[in-house]
């Protein structure tokens, strides 16, 4: 308001202070500068000029008898009220965000009560002298829906690499070991941990998904939704471009006619619909109070401008870009990215790409504009948001984001502005970085400032800008490369400094002097042998914690440990109180050194004492194949027997409900069948040379009890089987498997296998059909 009608937004301040504590026709009062609601009456200063402003009454007589009322109350009203100059203008504009959440008495939020939702704890002030982000990155601490699609896609790389590694489209590490990152990338990995929101993520993804569905089945199209809200308390509004009716239940009309909410409460009672994503293009720009703005790129009708120094700049469309590329709440997209330092495409090749200039973007987005309105035109569509639901659902209505971090010259800005005037009706946005203001065609004008705050004057926000400075995107990106064995130049086929190649990150002493004080089992059901069991309702707790610092002896941030216990929250007074009850309960080496210690990092660290039945799986396992066992077949045999009479099931078979959640982000699931799958093969090739079929049968059975969708296990078994010389055997085995593919159909490998070794096998399958 002060930008438009005093022409400097530094003047807000005179605005707040001629309305503050003013009744307004709702009843309500002015006590926020940012919070202004529509139908309000602003009292301007004498100069104020421009559209939507009202003369006083007295000096306007054409104005109703219910305005002109309305004002003399509300100029009586106020510490202002006396020596209010009659000149002065009047002005009432539209809130551009949610209408706050009301206050509980009852439950108030203070800085030691959990944000529901966040995925963060937060600190007491006394714990607060430690620091807020206990050195981790605050960027990301604060960017839970980013954070959380970098840790998902971070998983399916790793797991992706392991399974090509494991049938052998990458030599050398087996793929069950991915290095273990160090330095700012530990630091950033930790921070992704900590700062990630799945839960949030998910009920944002069915609640679109929800929505689509059910405007579908009322047969009408969906709104278009500049932006998304995500208050503190999980309710999410949408902000609507224009009135759209009344929403579908459980949604609710909002504050106002452009504005659809959903309780969290109603959220968590969606089931997930078989619809395409309605708003892939919303992207976190930053918080306001307890909300998060989420803004839909692909559906502003033209430019979005960002004005700053080019390293703030950078942040915020390196925040954006990573958010596009691996958030849980889009399907496809393209995101097209011109005048980026840094190679982004390692986050998700199959979405980015880099341009090298802007005649490779106009050559190209002309294109795809054209090909875009002429699809559209032909469905008979008035935009893709109509192309999206329904039957009509096709890949080219997956939205186009284009991302210019370079300052385009006053001709590039023109052919820009008439490039995008029909963007928003396509699905292609573009956000556009520049050092000034007055950007061609731009419809939303923001500005990074150097203390993080992203201010839109015109749109009435002044956000906590969300932003991925440069050195955790290096990071994150060196995460990517370093999953991938071979992919980029920071990753370390050779197992890291100081570790044999292909070698676990904790190698156990398995001979008998190596026996250990505390041993768990973490293989099948959770047991531990050497420690008593705690006593009450914190042995859960306690049993936790220990089995996510086993299953990473590189160290486990405290910070880590205390966000996978408390998923909603904790404070540190809590936290430390568990540290102190695991340290007593572990005990001590002869040697007086506490079991549970902390590293120079201050990260927490179990002793060498202390080990699990995984432990000392993978180290028989490789001293089986590249140690000891290497050069003895028969020191081999017993390694590889021993290892798999440790597998008893899958991993903490007995997970208590509700408890260990923090294993979606891990590997380990995915590791283990690979593991014993790996060390059956070994083991059955092993009795094959000398001839011992039916052991070599005993050693695949048993590992695909734990690894049962295993391929190789089961040609191996096919193998074996066939060396008996049963064809009757084979012949059961094989409507086994058949039976066990179900409608999927035998894999195209197995089934070539099937036909070298039983011909006739379909004839069985036959019969038995």
């Amino acid at each position: 308001m002060a930008e438009r009608h005093l022409g400097d937004g530094r003047r807000y301040k005179e605005i707040f202070e001629l309305n503050k504590d003013r009744v307004q026709p709702d009843g309500s009062r002015l006590s926020e500068a940012s919070l202004i609601r529509p139908g309000w009456i602003m009292e301007m200063p004498g100069d104020a000029r421009g559209g939507e402003l009202v003369e006083m009454p007295d000096e306007a007589p054409d104005v109703s008898e219910q305005v002109q009322q309305q004002i003399s109350d509300y100029a009586k009203s106020g510490d202002h009220a006396q020596g209010s100059g009659g000149g002065d203008a009047q002005v009432s504009l539209p809130e551009q965000r949610p209408a706050p959440t009301p206050a509980n008495p009852a439950n108030p939020v203070t800085p030691a009560t959990p944000v529901p939702g966040t995925g963060q704890e937060h600190a007491t002030p006394a714990a607060g002298q430690e620091g807020r982000s206990f050195g981790l990155p605050e960027a990301l601490l604060a960017a839970p829906l980013l954070a959380a699609g970098l840790l998902g896609a971070l998983g399916r790389r790793r797991r992706q690499a392991m399974w090509q590694s494991a049938l052998g489209a990458v030599g050398g590490r087996r793929g069950m070991e991915p290095p273990t990152p160090t330095g700012d990338a530990q630091d950033v990995q930790d921070a992704l941990l900590v700062g990630a929101d799945p839960e949030g993520v998910r009920l944002l993804d069915r609640s679109l998904r929800g929505l689509a569905a059910s405007l579908t089945a009322e047969s009408r199209p969906l709104p278009v939704v500049y932006a998304a809200w995500m208050s503190g308390n999980g309710d999410l509004h949408l902000q609507l471009a224009q009135p759209a009716g009344k929403p579908p239940a459980p949604w609710q009309q909002g504050q106002d006619q452009t504005f659809w909410m959903l309780a969290r409460s109603d959220a968590e009672g969606y089931e997930e619909a078989e619809t395409a994503a309605p708003y892939p293009g919303l992207v976190s720009l930053g918080t306001m109070d307890d909300s998060r703005l989420l803004l839909n790129l692909e559906a502003v009708p033209g430019i979005v401008s960002l004005g700053g120094t080019e390293a703030d700049r950078a942040a915020v469309f390196a925040s954006v870009a990573a958010e596009l590329a691996t958030n849980g709440w889009s399907d496809r997209m393209t995101i097209t990215l011109v005048g980026f330092g840094d190679d982004l495409t390692p986050l998700a090749p199959n979405r980015i790409r880099h341009l090298d200039g802007f005649e490779d973007l106009f050559e190209t987005m002309s294109a795809e504009t054209r090909q875009r309105r002429g699809a559209l035109g032909a469905a008979g569509h008035d935009s893709v948001l109509t192309g999206r639901t329904g039957p009509a659902q096709h890949t080219r209505w997956a939205p186009h984001l284009v991302l210019l971090a370079a300052q385009p010259s006053d001709d590039d800005a023109l052919r820009l502005a008439e490039l995008a005037a029909d963007a928003g009706r396509l699905g292609i946005g573009y956000l556009v970085g520049t050092e000034g203001t007055d950007l061609p065609g731009a419809a939303w004008e923001m500005e990074i400032t150097g203390a993080g705050r992203l201010l839109a004057p015109l749109l009435g926000l002044e956000l906590d800008a969300q932003m991925l400075p440069a050195a955790q995107r290096r990071a994150v990106v060196e995460l990517f490369t370093d999953a991938d064995p071979g992919s980029g130049p920071g990753s370390d086929p050779e197992g890291g400094p100081g570790r044999p190649a292909n070698a676990p990150p904790f190698l156990v002493d398995i001979s008998e002097q190596g026996r250990p004080a505390v041993y768990a089992r973490l293989v099948g059901s959770y047991e531990i042998i050497g420690l008593d069991t705690p006593d009450g309702e914190r042995s859960a707790l306690l049993h936790e914690a220990l089995a996510l610092l086993l299953l990473h002896r590189e160290g486990v941030h405290p910070r880590v440990l205390s966000s996978a216990l408390w998923p909603r929250g904790v404070t540190a007074d809590v936290r430390d109180a568990l540290l102190e009850r695991l340290r007593a309960w572990l005990g001590s080496d002869p040697d007086g050194t506490p079991r549970l210690g902390t590293d120079a990092t201050g990260r927490l660290t179990l002793a060498k004492s202390v080990v699990s039945d995984l432990d000392v799986l993978r180290s028989l396992y490789y001293e089986a194949t590249q140690g000891r066992g290497a050069g003895s077949r028969q020191v081999r045999g017993r390694l590889l027997t021993d290892a798999l009479v440790l597998v008893r099931g899958p991993l903490l078979a007995d997970r208590p409900e509700g408890r260990y959640r923090w294993l979606t982000h891990e590997i380990v699931d995915a590791q283990l069948p690979l593991l014993v799958a790996d060390t059956g093969l070994a083991l059955s090739e092993f009795h094959l040379e000398k001839n011992r079929a039916e052991k070599a049968i005993e050693a695949l059975t048993a590992a695909l009890r734990t690894a049962p969708a295993d391929e190789r296990l089961w040609h191996e078994l096919l193998r074996a089987t066939h060396t008996t010389g049963d064809p009757g055997r084979l012949r059961a085995l094989a409507a086994d498997l058949v039976a066990r593919s179900g409608a999927r159909g035998v894999p195209p490998r197995t089934e070539a296998l099937l036909d070298e070794l039983l011909p006739t096998w379909r004839e069985g399958v036959s019969a038995a059909g």
